[in-house]
């Protein structure tokens, strides 16, 4: 290779062309900076001019960076302008060049470059080579070349091994630009003729398939008919690639179940468009998978089948009674709904959310509806759902995509009204990927949901006929637009009576069926599923209870078969014997009456209880001590408290020195249990007057209320469960605040039988009550 001196010329970026040395073509040149770089050629270096080869066509506005590094030296030998103000040039090619650098890219290239000359190497191995070209061209011209008379003269004129190369790779039939650029890189005359040789190798081959693919298809086709002539010649090609995957036959399998299915207009265009992709798309492509995905959840869609109904409302109370036990607002719900929905004709625009503590049947309460209604029965579990693609679905662009968590549920009920459990909503999740809380707010809006839109699908899909039903242990979780759609039904913890009844009429011949038992083999006191529930369960649902009385059935069997017992008698005083010592304690009334010591009502998670609150004195300077792990909320109270009784001092009999002579201790026993909340407000102003003036309180008193500093009492929560506790316990009396009046009704009648209850708005009214 030698080297000129460094010079610059203008440079034109061309495309869709490979120019190689040795040949003329023609091309329109219309780009601004390219027109004028072939003005400046013309007047400035007398029609010299570098020819740049663009490395993508189909970039309009080309930089030094767009182009390859080895391009050609030419000369304009013909320019003509056109309409258009484009120029028709013709151009000689003379040498290769390398750009070493673009001195200037505005308002044309101009480029510095060095002249790349041929390298000859060993005469009788180009003579060689010459001599097996000429051979395959002379035996292939027309296949192989777009100018054969051209390449017949040069080889008869006696043309050089390098000037023969440059032109018949430039005449070759190739696919791609990219495979002529290879020509224009090597300067090794010798490998360029190798090259030539190996191309017209690989374009021999193609030629050979294509024949035979030809004759295999004119064997089995009549030549009129153009489209059967085409479906057979794509059989033979992808039998030749080896992809005998796809037949005909599955495609036509295909096509008759969209004809089948009776899909919206649109959506049906839409599959048999996806369904002729996937015909013309070969198997071994990943594209091919994605659309059969495609197409096969279109047909497995439902679009139109429906459900009847159960229209039969007290069918559906007599199914809704035999699988759960109470929540009477709950079934009148779905009763009401229902008669909504024989009423109207309509699907009710009502998203219910069932709201409660673990365990009290909020999933299995869904499924009763479902079978209640004679409805399909799917449930999604939104536990860690963290990304809005599991809602929405991915878009088909991406290798293994799927549809989202909606429309495979509705894939698998395959009707449009199915009741829909979305299982614990208050679990969701936000992430970086999105915020699958935002994507439910289309799915549970009855205004929105009629066309809901999945990435997968790309096509609206109606929700509107189907009956969500949402579960959730915190509402504080869900975020208040969501919540906004949705009607919230709490279901609250299962009372001792309620788990009572739930044990013998449901979880016991549930067991019984499961282990194998007959009702006669064994039998469980009343008492003793009593016991059950109280020493050995601590829970707001029934699922320990279940446990405990699946051990008693294991045993039983056990005893059956070992001990060859006829019958297992289960008691209170032998309950021991099957489920061990109890795990856990109730607060009993303590007997007898004491000064300073009160007894609280108090809700927990898993039902109500009953507290404790002890109160003594000690000589001091009127200080205030609080301990038993108070929180925040019952400190406060305590402060109340006892800034009531300081300033009402006088009202209850207490001398006023002792608040400057005495420090003040109060105490909730059980001190490694945390304890929170206002409702303990009145047993502490209670406590502390009866410390404070000396008088006992009835251990068969109880009382709940949060105190203000005026005395006044105001309204709970959770009165039910704590009047249980209290009735549980023992107590004979209950305080509750004159605003929960309304929630005695909720309290259970045999509560209310043996326990009297008296709402109060004043603190002073319990205490003139019990001090008289």
């Amino acid at each position: 290779m030698e080297e000129n001196t460094k010079i610059v010329l203008p440079a034109i970026a061309i495309r869709g062309i490979v120019p190689l040395p040795g040949n003329e073509f023609k091309i329109e040149v219309g780009r601004e900076n390219s027109v004028l770089a072939l003005e400046a050629s013309e007047k400035m270096y007398g029609g010299n001019i570098v020819l740049l080869v663009q490395k993508d066509a189909n970039v309009k506005d080309v930089a030094p960076q767009d182009t390859e590094e080895i391009g050609v030296l030419a000369k304009v030998t013909l320019k003509l302008k056109l309409p258009s103000n484009n120029y028709r040039v013709k151009f000689k090619i003379s040498n290769r060049i390398k750009v070493n650098e673009f001195t200037s890219s505005d308002p044309y290239f101009v480029v510095n470059y060095d002249k790349l000359y041929s390298v000859l190497q060993n005469d009788d191995v180009e003579n060689a080579l010459i001599k097996n070209v000429e051979s395959e061209i002379t035996k292939n011209a027309l296949n192989l070349l777009t100018n054969p008379e051209e390449i017949a003269k040069l080889i008869q004129g006696g043309a050089n091994a390098d000037t023969l190369s440059d032109v018949i790779a430039y005449q070759l039939k190739l696919n791609t630009n990219k495979s002529k650029y290879r020509y224009l890189e090597e300067i090794n005359v010798s490998k360029r003729l190798e090259m030539i040789l190996e191309d017209i190798e690989h374009e021999k081959q193609i030629a050979q398939i294509e024949d035979k693919i030809n004759k295999d298809v004119k064997k089995s086709i009549d030549e009129s008919q153009k489209e059967y002539y085409l479906r057979e010649k794509m059989k033979a090609i992808q039998n030749e690639l080896g992809d005998k995957a796809r037949t005909e036959e599955d495609i036509e399998r295909i096509r008759e179940a969209i004809e089948k299915k009776n899909l919206p207009e649109k959506i049906k265009a839409k599959a048999l468009d996806e369904l002729q992709k996937y015909a013309s798309t070969s198997s071994q492509m990943a594209e091919s998978g994605i659309i059969r995905s495609y197409l096969e959840l279109i047909i497995a869609l439902p679009w139109n089948e429906t459900s009847e109904d159960n229209n039969d409302l007290k069918n559906v109370e007599e199914k809704l009674n035999s699988t759960h036990f109470g929540l009477t607002k709950v079934k009148d719900r779905i009763i009401e709904y229902l008669a909504v929905k024989i009423m109207t004709g309509k699907n009710p625009s009502t998203i219910i959310c069932f709201a409660g503590p673990p365990g009290v049947g909020k999933t299995s309460l869904a499924k009763s509806i479902a079978d209640a209604l004679g409805r399909k029965f799917v449930k999604q579990s939104l536990g860690g759902v963290r990304d809005e693609s599991e809602i929405r679905g991915h878009r088909r662009t991406y290798i293994g995509a799927l549809p989202g968590r909606i429309l495979k549920g509705m894939k698998d009920a395959g009707t449009v009204n199915p009741v829909f459990l979305l299982d614990e909503i208050d679990k969701m999740t936000a992430d970086y990927r999105g915020d699958p809380a935002a994507a439910m707010l289309e799915v549970l809006d009855p205004e929105q949901n009629k066309f809901f839109s999945d990435n997968y699908l790309e096509e609206p899909y109606d929700l509107s006929q189907v009956m969500f039903i949402t579960t959730a242990n915190d509402l504080s979780n869900i975020p208040g637009p969501l919540r906004d759609r949705m009607e919230i039904i709490e279901l609250s913890s299962y009372t001792e009576i309620e788990k009572f009844n739930i044990g013998f009429k449901y979880l016991l011949d549930r067991n019984l069926e499961e282990h194998g038992l007959k009702a006669e083999q064994i039998s469980i006191s009343e008492d003793a599923m009593y016991k059950i529930i109280r020493d050995y369960t601590r829970e707001s649902g029934v699922r320990e209870l279940n446990r405990m009385i699946a051990t008693l059935c294991r045993k039983t069997v056990r005893q059956i078969l070992v001990d060859k017992k006829e019958k297992v008698e289960i008691t209170a005083d032998n309950l021991s014997d099957f489920l061990g010592k109890h795990k856990y304690s109730n607060n009993q009334n303590r007997g007898k009456d004491q000064v300073g010591v009160v007894t609280g009502l108090a809700w927990t998670q898993f039902g109500g209880d009953t507290l404790d609150i002890e109160v003594t004195l000690y000589p001091g300077k009127g200080g205030l001590i609080l301990t038993g792990k108070l929180g925040d909320v019952m400190k406060e109270s305590a402060q109340a408290a006892f800034s009531y009784v300081k300033s009402h001092a006088s009202e209850y009999k207490i001398d006023e020195k002792i608040f400057q002579e005495k420090d003040v201790h109060i105490h909730v026993p059980e001190g490694a249990t945390p304890k929170d909340g206002p409702s303990a407000g009145v047993t502490l102003t209670t406590a502390l007057v009866s410390a404070l003036s000396n008088r006992p309180v009835s251990c068969h008193i109880g009382m709940t209320g949060e105190i203000t500093l005026r005395g006044s009492v105001l309204p709970i929560g959770g009165l039910r469960e704590k009047s249980i506790a209290a009735s549980r316990s023992g107590l004979k009396k209950i305080f509750i605040p004159k605003e929960n009046e309304v929630d005695i009704e909720d309290i259970p009648q045999e509560v209310q039988d043996v326990l009297e209850i008296q709402p109060v708005s004043q603190v002073s009214e319990i205490l003139n009550s019990i001090f008289q």
